[in-house]
């Protein structure tokens, strides 16, 4: 049974706005090696959409060369899309519809090597039907002092033990978790 996973970068104080982290060498290295290490990345509509508008090949804006094992790497991943408000997708995706537990049981029962989750709405209703095996959390050195926060609303406590633990040279840390 292929796992399912969650990665995500946060500030110190949990915020999860994708504007405020430290994007560099180290950080796309570590998320490239998470795509790589997925068969397929299921995604809600809004992370596709930043995603795809950022990262499909070729790019609409000049990518440094170390973000380009990222980009090939997420331009090439197979992806789901939970939306029901989106018409169709493209960018070697697939639109998802219908109940979302038995459509992330019927993948997770697939051979492979896992399935990586996107997006933090997706994350939370696949965290409240209890799914995600993984948690990837990337703490960067900052404290945003606003925006929306992780997991703000979830209706039960999720108990997990650390798995995994990289630090990297801007002073960010990846913790990986599982649950116990």
């Amino acid at each position: 049974m292929r796992p399912l996973r969650f990665s995500i970068n946060v500030t110190l104080d949990g915020c999860y706005d994708h504007t405020v982290g430290v994007a560099d060498e180290d950080l796309h290295r570590n998320a490239m090696e998470y795509i790589a290490g997925c068969d397929a990345l299921l995604f809600g509509r809004v992370t596709y959409g930043m995603m795809e508008e950022a990262w499909r090949l070729p790019a609409s804006w000049e990518i440094p060369e170390w973000m380009m094992p990222f980009a090939k790497t997420m331009d090439a991943a197979k992806k789901y899309v939970v939306s029901s408000t989106l018409k169709e997708v493209d960018w070697n995706s697939e639109l998802v519809r219908g109940d979302l537990a038995t459509f992330v049981q019927h993948l997770k029962q697939q051979p492979g090597k896992g399935i990586g989750v996107g997006g933090v709405q997706l994350a939370m209703a696949l965290t409240e039907l209890g799914l995600i095996d993984e948690y990837q959390i990337v703490v960067h050195p900052r404290i945003a002092g606003r925006g929306p926060t992780l997991f703000a609303g979830l209706s039960k406590m999720v108990d997990l033990k650390l798995v995994g633990r990289e630090e990297f040279s801007s002073g960010a840390v990846a913790m990986r978790y599982e649950n116990r």
